[in-house]
């Protein structure tokens, strides 16, 4: 018998309802972006983004359950973004799911964002456990083993600066607008990414962690050496070498993941991206090329299911549903919740490697 849940996202910058079925059907996924209200800033501003979320999570609940036809009778259970994230909206949408509970009598599910990236392949797909997930957005970066739901090994993660991060703070630098990511692809696409000779942290290293400070602090000197202010030329050559960096050190990190994947699952390898970066053709067609060479099968979900959305939030809900895993009222919202507890702390800042 189907599932039916309710799924809210207020993580970050986006305001997220959707209404999904066990059987892979979306109902709805309504996204509303606050793009035009960070843009000024050059990031988002975390006051900024609670406030809209409290202006417009009860009129986006309610357009998404008239966009499936349903009501909330027709659900078996709202699931809401709990953490890890910007911890007033994280408030936002995990009281929004509380109250709808509280006042249906239906299950509430508070999921990990994390888990909702690392099960979106499930949704769009018969993918089988376990699998290997390179996890790149603009909070986290990390390579996970994903044995099951709730059951996650972290292999490696960033040890200073998320990704997503770096893309932003690099497009905000050379003043091509926000969000970076989206930015920096555009001008990268008619630059020469030769041009200026870039760093790639940890590159040739063993392990599988990330770093990407000492990239943006090298784009910064190369930007401040050239002419003021750069001109369109600098910009794109800039942002394509920036982007070329930023691929090599993601596919050489990931490379080594896959061999320790296999030491743990012998067989093939199923490697997954997710999180808002995985909608960058250029790291798309380089994990490609790396599945291919390795003799992976690779699963990337489609762009709209990248990015922070509902829809995901709503099937790790029914995942975990399934798995017989609820949530009482009382939970509570957590600004930090890594998907691996156990796993050590990355080298870096004291800690040694």
């Amino acid at each position: 018998m189907s599932t039916t849940v309710l799924g809210i996202e207020t993580s970050c910058d986006e305001t997220a309802a959707a209404v999904v079925t066990s059987d892979r059907t979306i109902r709805a996924n309504l996204v509303l972006s606050q793009m035009a209200e960070h843009a000024p800033y050059g990031g988002v501003v975390p006051e900024i983004a609670a406030r809209s979320h409290i202006d417009h999570i009860d009129r986006l609940v309610a357009d998404a359950l008239a966009a499936a036809d349903m009501e909330f009778a027709d659900l078996d259970a709202v699931a809401a973004t709990a953490g890890p994230g910007l911890i007033g909206g994280v408030m936002v949408g995990l009281m929004t799911a509380k109250a709808i509970a509280a006042v249906t009598a239906k299950p509430l599910i508070a999921v990990n964002h994390l888990e909702g990236h690392a099960l979106t392949p499930r949704l769009i797909g018969d993918l089988v456990f376990p699998y290997l997930l390179l996890l790149v957005s603009g909070g986290h970066c990390q390579l996970l083993s994903v044995d099951g739901v709730g059951r996650y090994r972290r292999l490696g993660t960033t040890i200073d600066d998320a990704v997503g991060e770096a893309f932003d703070k690099t497009a905000k630098l050379l003043d091509l607008g926000y969000p970076g990511g989206p930015a920096i692809e555009r001008w990268a696409e008619t630059g020469d990414a030769a041009r200026f000779t870039l760093p790639r942290p940890l590159r040739g290293r063993p392990d599988c962690h990330f770093s990407f400070s000492g990239l943006k602090t090298a784009v910064r000197h190369a930007v401040a050496a050239l002419p003021q202010p750069p001109d369109d030329r600098d910009k794109a050559d800039m942002a394509a070498s920036f982007q070329a960096a930023v691929v090599d050190c993601l596919i050489d990190r990931t490379t080594n993941a896959i061999a320790v994947f296999r030491k743990m699952h012998p067989g093939a390898v199923r490697l997954v991206v997710a999180g808002g970066v995985a909608a960058n053709s250029s790291l798309r067609r380089a994990l490609g090329d790396l599945a291919d060479a390795q003799g992976c099968a690779l699963a990337v979900p489609p762009v709209a299911l990248c990015t922070d959305n509902a829809a995901m939030i709503a099937w790790a809900g029914i995942e975990r549903f399934a798995a017989g895993l609820t949530d009482p009222l009382d939970c509570a919202a957590r600004a930090r919740w890594p998907l691996d507890p156990t796993a050590p702390p990355a080298p870096g800042a004291g800690v040694k490697a």
